[in-house]
Formats: structure tokens, C-alpha cells, sequence
């Protein structure tokens, strides 16, 4: 793929289910259209919003290639493809790469909490195993494993491993990592609220939740950061704020798909052991949504 494309928002996009939890194909279809109508400038589909971990192969398959043809081309498509079991994520590629996925985002692997060598072997093994290019994802709330700056460079110097989606939350790793990296390795945001800082420090966009609801504004919001319209960025920053905190009120994506369904464009399914929000969280997310006019927005649409 043109690897100028891979830069801006990124939408890790949410799996709607039916409510016999199988894949709402036409939903998925519907959104993909929603988000690039929206303006934004990439998908992920199969990540860790999009609930991957409660799917089958086959259900993880089907909805990357249904991501993939009703994008037709007009956005890349990154496939999430991580895991504890390094042969198991290079069988996954593999598909990916055969269904036509322009990129793969790999999150670190989980639970078994490899040293820094290991995962430098770990993501050697995947990109020796595939011509996609490779986005690392770097999430240690999630994961209980830290992806060091020292271990990015060493891994950033791998042809086909073209950037990272940083979601340990510290500034100060993220600005590590920039001043190790060459500037054409692409240093993603992974959390929505940082993406002003993110791009000061040279980052090239956002791997975001909060697009799932309101792709426009989170899009100009990346777009005026990496661009350098300070004064702009800064106030839509100011605005999505309380978005931002209200998508993780509960644990992602439960809170985004509430939002989704609240304004009608999935039905609120989720796969255990994700479950609904708690009624007190989610009168503050509904009174979050009325304070930005959404609900009132999606009531007149």
C-alpha cells in the first residue's frame, strides 16, 4: 500500500452483533460507510474495540473482508492480529494478507508477559512472515506488558515494521520513542486524549474509539494537531474532552457501543464478559451525550 495513506484518524472500529450475538453484517456495512462519510482516514477492523477476542477465526475473517469491501478501496484497512501464541498470529496474518487487509495492527502479546527480548523476537518472527506492513500496539493497562522505547527502535529498523499505536498513557515514553525513531516511522496516538501532545511530539495521528461516534470532529481534531493549527486543535480538544473520559466511564467498547446504540446505528449487544453499563454510568454517559447535543442531533436525523 502507499504508506502516505496510513497517517490521520484511524477508526478501531466496533463490531455490531445481533441479538442472538452473531455479526450484524448489514450494521457493519452501514458503519463503515458512516465512518467514511465521516471523513476519516483509515479503519481497524478486529481490534481490541471491536471485541475480537470473544470471535472465532472465521467471524474475525468475515468481518475484516466485509470491512474490506465496503471500504472498496477509498481508506485502508489495517487488520488487528495480536496474541500470546506467535504462531497462531502469523496463521492470522496470513488470512488477512490473503483477503487483501493493507496493514496489520499487532497488539503486544497478553498475559504471559514476555521480557523485552521477547518481544522483540516476537514481532521479528511477524514480520519476517509477511510483506504488510506492521503497526506495533503497545497497550500495558490491557496487556500487563510494557513495550520499552529501546525495544520500538530496535523493532522500527525491521523493513516492513512502519510505526506503533502508543496507548501506555506516558508522554514521557512517547517522546522516547520519537527522539530513537527515524521520522518516517509513524507514531500513533492510542488514546484520544492525547493526540494534541502526541503530534507535538511528531506523531501522525490517532488509532481512536471516540470516531466510532463522532468521526468528523475527532478527524479535524487530528488533523489541526498534526497540522499545526494550534488554536483550532485546541478548542475541538477542549470540546471532545468529556467525550473522550465518557468512552471509558466502563471498560472499552462498552461504553462506545451504548453511545452507538443510543443514537440508533447498532443494536446495544454485547459478547460476555462484556456486559452492559451500570445504570449510574450510564446516566452519566447519556447526561455527556445531551451536553454535546448528540442525542438531540441523532433525534432529528
Amino acid at each position: 500500500m502507499d504508506l502516505s495513506r496510513l497517517r490521520g484518524c484511524g477508526t478501531a472500529i466496533i463490531t455490531p452483533f445481533k441479538h442472538d450475538e452473531s455479526v450484524d453484517e448489514a450494521a457493519l456495512r452501514r458503519f463503515v460507510e458512516f465512518q467514511i462519510s465521516g471523513g476519516v482516514d483509515f479503519l481497524v477492523a478486529c481490534g481490541t474495540t471491536g471485541e475480537s477476542v470473544t470471535m472465532s477465526e472465521a467471524e474475525q475473517s468475515r468481518v475484516v473482508e466485509l470491512t474490506l469491501e465496503s471500504a472498496d478501496g477509498r481508506v485502508p484497512v489495517v487488520a488487528g492480529a495480536g496474541g500470546y501464541n506467535t504462531r497462531e498470529v502469523i496463521e492470522k496474518i496470513h488470512r488477512y494478507e490473503q483477503l487483501g487487509a493493507d496493514a496489520i495492527l499487532s497488539v503486544t502479546p497478553y498475559y504471559n508477559k514476555p521480557t523485552q527480548e521477547g518481544l522483540y523476537q516476537h514481532y521479528r518472527a511477524i514480520a519476517g512472515a509477511t510483506k504488510l506492513p506492521i503497526l506495533l500496539y503497545n497497550v500495558p493497562g490491557r496487556t500487563g506488558c510494557n513495550m520499552e522505547p529501546a525495544t520500538v527502535a530496535r523493532l522500527a529498523e525491521l523493513e516492513n515494521i512502519v510505526g506503533t499505536k502508543e496507548a501506555s498513557g506516558n508522554i514521557s515514553q512517547i517522546a522516547e520513542i520519537a527522539s530513537l525513531v527515524d521520522e518516517s516511522f509513524k507514531i500513533f496516538a492510542g488514546d484520544d486524549s492525547v493526540v494534541l501532545p502526541v503530534a507535538a511530539l511528531g506523531g501522525v495521528g490517532v488509532i481512536s474509539v471516540a470516531s466510532n461516534l463522532l468521526p468528523r470532529l475527532v478527524t479535524d481534531l487530528c488533523h489541526a494537531s498534526t497540522e499545526g493549527r494550534l488554536a483550532e486543535a485546541r478548542k475541538l480538544n477542549r470540546q471532545l474532552t468529556p467525550i473522550f473520559k465518557a468512552m471509558f466511564i466502563e471498560s472499552n467498547p462498552v461504553p462506545v457501543k451504548t453511545a452507538l446504540a443510543l443514537i440508533g446505528l447498532i443494536e446495544e449487544v454485547y459478547r460476555l464478559p462484556m456486559a452492559p453499563m451500570s445504570k449510574a454510568n450510564r446516566a452519566k454517559l447519556e447526561e455527556v451525550l445531551t451536553d454535546a447535543g448528540i442525542l438531540a442531533m441523532a433525534a432529528k436525523a
